[in-house]
């Protein structure tokens, strides 16, 4: 049963995080409420066993849990009672129905995508709330101090609080000014399930599934060509994520990949999609993405994939969206398509400006140019340096096995 309880929490606590924040109206207090639900189902599933909506029993658990917690701090403070009849439920079966947890998810990504809450704050409250990463987590992702990240999520709640940040959908005539914000959301949620930041897993295919949904969900809001071309982005990539971990959990690079594993019908909605977001004419930077995407999962074998053109997609997202990483897979492209030479010293000059010293795939990146190239001892403290930096245990056990490979490989004259 704790097994089944680890999984719940893992794959569902986000929705029910989502669901008490907005029957409580306060994330806080919506936390607390969480970790008291799942306090309790420890103690009273083994003995009663798994009830047939855990979801819905943590809801209505956490919830009440809630109640009782501002009973009794009103007892001490009568300016509480009014938030105690907000929270009256009449019937815990109505907590039952399934339906108003669905949308809270895409509510609780307006509410961190408010205006009132600054573009950097929204990013990190979105990864904290949405995905469950902790601070340290964040922290990494956007490779700026622990601190830093904790006080932006503080200063959130605490907009949000002195705002009234209603928690909902906006009204269909508001939705295009909040679009962006929100697609940069679903795509971090999506990313963090695509390539874990941390952990024992490749993928965190909850992440994954629920980032789609989301998509979906908003696509049939606001059908937008940057809506179709992010769900055309994330259906293309995760039509390869069966293939990409073996039994072991090592990871399986692209270029090793058994493309019979890849989900063909995900592919062809993708490709649908892409062509329905390529239609109006202004491509947008995730149809940009998923073009690159496209050529990846029409290519029959890896050697067959067309990397000139890639890295031509490359050049026009980074025209249209200039940063460092979008740089770094460049970098990638190129060298794939004009030889490991030319991607050394591209991504040389990013290490040169000073960025992403920090990021493990840069330096991996570097490493894989070098190996290419036969400078082995290079390569290696590369690989090393990369390894340091990671904090995903497929990536390290595939760090050390190139490593590995190279350390028992003579050096290329």
């Amino acid at each position: 049963m704790e097994r089944v309880i680890e999984d719940i929490y893992r794959t569902q606590s986000r929705r029910v995080l989502a669901t008490l924040i907005r029957l409580l109206g306060d994330f806080d207090r919506a936390e607390e409420a969480l970790h008291d639900a799942f306090a309790a189902a420890a103690r009273t599933w083994p003995v009663e066993g798994l009830p047939g909506n855990p979801s819905a029993w943590l809801v209505s658990t956490g919830r009440f849990k809630a109640i009782d917690t501002i009973r009794r701090r009103a007892r001490f403070d009568a300016a509480q009672h009014h938030i105690e009849d907000s929270l009256y439920t009449p019937d815990t079966e109505e907590i039952g129905d399934m339906e108003p947890i669905e949308d809270d998810m895409l509510r609780l990504i307006f509410t961190c995508c408010h205006p009132a809450i600054p573009a950097d704050a929204q990013m990190a409250m979105a990864l904290r709330e949405i995905c469950g990463l902790t601070t340290e987590e964040i922290a990494h992702a956007f490779l700026i101090p622990a601190p830093t990240v904790a006080q932006r999520i503080v200063r959130a709640k605490g907009r949000i609080r002195a705002a009234k940040v209603p928690y909902e959908v906006p009204a269909r005539e508001a939705l295009p000014q909040r679009l962006d914000q929100v697609l940069h959301v679903i795509y971090l949620v999506f990313n963090e399930g695509y390539s874990a930041s941390s952990g024992e897993d490749v993928v965190r295919a909850d992440l994954t599934a629920e980032a789609i949904r989301l998509a979906r969900l908003l696509l049939k809001l606001l059908p937008h060509p940057d809506v179709c071309g992010l769900l055309a982005l994330m259906l293309l990539q995760d039509s390869r994520r069966s293939a990409r971990s073996r039994e072991q959990g090592l990871l399986v690079l692209l270029a090793d990949q058994d493309r019979s594993l890849w989900d063909h019908a995900k592919i062809a909605e993708g490709l649908s999609l892409l062509a329905e977001a390529m239609r109006p004419g202004e491509i947008g930077t995730y149809t940009l993405q998923a073009a690159i995407a496209a050529e990846h999962a029409r290519a029959p074998t890896a050697e067959e994939t067309d990397w000139r053109r890639i890295a031509f997609y490359y050049d026009l997202l980074l025209a249209a969206q200039p940063s460092p990483i979008v740089e770094l897979n460049r970098a990638v492209a190129v060298a794939m398509a004009e030889g490991p030479a030319k991607g050394l010293d591209l991504v040389d000059a990013i290490f040169g400006r000073g960025e992403l010293q920090a990021y493990h795939l840069a330096h991996s990146a570097r490493a894989d140019f070098l190996r290419r190239l036969g400078r082995r001892e290079e390569a290696i403290a590369a690989y090393e340096k990369a390894l340091s930096l990671c904090r995903q245990e497929p990536e390290q056990a595939f760090l050390r096995k190139r490593i590995s490979e190279l350390a028992a490989t003579p050096e290329r004259q």
